[in-house]
């Protein structure tokens, strides 16, 4: 297992078949709950779509990564320009944490905590399938959440098929075989 105390740009198992990653972001902690929450924000960085605002509730996100910056360049053969996933809430805690299902049966967990002024995000992805998907998830979380840092501080974010394969070479050599 890596040692998550220090904050680090990568994320790092966390514990089997789980993958955390930090972020710190400039708040108010509302705000960074609205890009976790509002589907016009996180469509910016992540996905669209309507999250209910309670445990048990069903929804869908729907992912368009060439949207997310100025450049679709690089993308993988195989990927398609939209991917969308049913999912359920699993808690919804008004501005501190939001956990969803992530099937067939993982689960992602956002926890937000101030930090000065700075905000704190720890994103949670458990029940990954293998270390093949891990190492995916691993650059994914890493590349939206660098996008989502980009928004919340008004930067331009990254090329997300050109950070994506770079990052999954990063992971591919971090994560233990």
């Amino acid at each position: 297992m890596n040692d998550m105390t220090s904050l680090n740009k990568y994320g790092a198992v966390a514990e089997p078949f789980a993958f955390t990653i930090q972020r710190r972001l400039p708040g108010p902690i509302e705000r960074i709950w609205d890009y976790l929450t509002d589907s016009d924000l996180r469509r910016q960085w992540l996905a669209s779509g309507i999250i209910p605002a309670q445990a048990g509730s069903s929804f869908e996100l729907t992912w368009r990564n060439d949207e997310l910056s100025d450049s679709s360049e690089g993308k993988p053969e195989g990927f398609p320009a939209e991917h969308s996933m049913q999912s359920e809430v699993i808690a919804f805690e008004p501005p501190h944490r939001l956990v969803f299902s992530w099937p067939p049966r993982g689960e992602v967990s956002f926890e937000l905590q101030p930090a000065g002024s700075e905000i704190l995000l720890t994103v949670t992805h458990r029940r990954i399938s293998d270390r093949r998907n891990m190492v995916m998830v691993g650059a994914g979380w890493h590349m939206h959440l660098d996008i989502l840092v980009a928004r919340a501080t008004g930067a331009k974010p990254e090329a997300f098929w050109e950070g994506w394969s770079r990052l999954k070479e990063e992971y591919d050599r971090r994560i233990p075989a």
